[in-house]
């Protein structure tokens, strides 16, 4: 295997096969292996790219193709004159006569070189449209300060200011502003506001399950469940916190997205948990309590009880499914905003829980036409 020493020693062709593989999921020492270079010059690529592939060049119909200035390079080895280079391409000459002029003229004339040169040219210096309108980026960065996700503040731009053109970007956009320092657009530490906190893009990967008496498998939830047809239909877990040792309750609704969260200051085994839930869905009036739905932890020991007490169904996900419970998966992904991994999750009260809680449901969602959890529980509840 070639070994190189630096990201420099890789051509634009490998660099980009870097980016390629890697933004695709395989591992750094796959991508060293097939690019012919060291796994630190893998890292250091996807560093300084931020792990972003380069959007693909593309070539305007207006300019001489690398084919194109390949026949004018063995036309003029044969000796023809630009004018009848010109005709035979379909081109003005004046084109011909001054891409020859311009790559040093009829005898240093070297299609290869000429291409390069062109390509170079091309590329200008564009500032940024958060750098070039002041107004729309200090909205983008108010919103990433709340924590809102750059699809979320690209969507709710087009809600909020439906006339105004300039304020508009895209979520892309937003991303490479600020993982791609060299444009100075945002300010880097506003990633940590990003649901992942992470200063460059990279892969993910995923989790296990466990076993229940006496439960109703989500294969009989009623179908007015399934499709969101109503509201009251609720999907709940745990995110767990150091060593296992705590936990916060987390509870969505299927329709409108709106979430509640528990505090579990005593543990979060099956009683405590049963406590925790008894008393925050007894707040609710009786047609928002309609079924429950959970994977198979073991906090759920006591679903039964819980069920007499509450009068809400528990319907549990087949085992390792946790996409059957996709809008409480993805809440509790953007709750790690809030109580990031490996951190003691006890701590929290439940007046902090519910200030979240308020926060996150009046962040816009993709899934409710970028309204929030809070609009769309307050049209469809009286």
């Amino acid at each position: 295997m070639r070994r190189l020493g630096s990201r420099s020693e890789l051509t634009e062709a490998e660099r980009l096969e870097v980016l390629r593989r890697v933004g695709a999921g395989e591992r750094s020492k796959a991508v060293a292996q097939a690019v012919g270079c060291t796994r630190q010059t893998v890292a250091r690529v996807m560093v300084r790219s931020a792990g972003l592939v380069p959007r693909p060049r593309t070539r305007s119909a207006l300019r001489l193709s690398l084919a194109e200035r390949e026949e004018i390079s063995r036309s003029l080895g044969s000796g023809t004159s630009c004018r009848a280079i010109a005709v035979r391409l379909g081109r003005a000459s004046a084109t011909v006569s001054r891409e020859v002029r311009g790559a040093g003229g009829r005898r240093r004339y070297r299609a290869w070189s000429a291409d390069l040169a062109a390509l170079r040219l091309a590329r200008r210096p564009k500032q940024p449209k958060l750098l070039r309108l002041p107004r729309l980026r200090a909205v983008v960065e108010r919103e990433l300060a709340r924590c809102w996700s750059p699809e979320q503040i690209a969507h709710r731009l087009v809600r909020d200011y439906p006339d105004d053109k300039e304020m508009r970007v895209s979520h892309e956009t937003i991303y490479r502003s600020l993982y791609v320092q060299a444009r100075g657009a945002l300010r880097q530490e506003l990633t940590r506001h990003l649901r992942t906190a992470r200063t460059r893009r990279h892969p993910q990967r995923r989790q296990l399950s466990s076993h229940l008496r006496d439960m109703v498998p989500i294969a009989e939830r009623p179908a007015e469940a399934k499709d969101r047809a109503v509201p009251g239909h609720w999907e709940g877990d745990l995110i767990i916190g150091r060593r296992h040792n705590s936990a916060i309750g987390t509870l969505v609704e299927r329709r409108t997205r709106l979430t509640l969260l528990l505090a579990l200051p005593q543990g979060h085994g099956a009683a405590e948990v049963r406590r925790a839930l008894t008393r925050r869905i007894r707040t609710l009036p009786t047609q928002l309590r309609r079924t429950l739905t959970w994977d198979q932890g073991a906090e759920m020991g006591e679903h039964l009880r819980f069920s007499v007490d509450s009068g809400v169904q528990v319907y549990f996900c087949d085992p390792r499914s946790p996409w059957q419970r996709g809008s409480n998966e993805n809440t509790n992904g953007l709750l790690r905003q809030y109580f990031p991994r490996g951190t003691d999750l006890s701590q929290h009260t439940q007046a902090e829980l519910d200030r979240v809680a308020r926060e996150l449901n009046r962040r816009p969602r993709r899934t409710l036409d970028w309204k929030t959890p809070a609009e769309a529980f307050a049209e469809v509840v009286p």
